[in-house]
């Protein structure tokens, strides 16, 4: 099994690089790969911040490449649930953060719009230190 950088999974999803991006559609879906989380949050920021896509087409293709035969995410069920969360609205990046979090008492965050989207999902309390 291969552990995959984000570079390649954005070249995959993308292909703005032709001699990347078949390389990469070479590998995936013809070898296990493993797909650490941090690569998932950072393929996320990538697309939306590098190539303007919003934040629901983002975690189609997040969830569509994690669908993949052959593509192992870390923590599956916590990535998951963090994706369900940011289809509820939430951003993916505090979702992954709050999913990660959920044996803990509270989430703590200075961030306003995290709490209010996490009161709105439920989950653990989020609250300011």
């Amino acid at each position: 099994m291969h552990g995959v950088d984000t570079n390649v999974v954005v070249r995959y999803l993308i292909g703005d690089d032709a001699q990347q991006g078949e390389k990469a559609r070479a590998l995936i879906g013809h070898s296990p790969v493993f797909i650490p989380r941090t690569v998932f949050l950072e393929t996320a920021w990538v697309l939306h911040s590098t190539y303007g896509m919003a934040s629901e087409q983002v975690i189609q293709a997040l969830r569509a490449f994690a669908g993949l035969p052959g593509v192992l995410v870390e923590d599956a069920g916590m990535v998951a649930k963090a994706m369900a969360w940011a289809d509820a609205g939430m951003d993916l990046a505090d979702a992954l953060h709050l999913a990660s979090a959920t044996r803990c008492e509270d989430f703590l965050t200075f961030d306003k719009r995290f709490a209010q989207a996490g009161r709105r999902i439920g989950g653990i309390p989020i609250k300011s230190p």
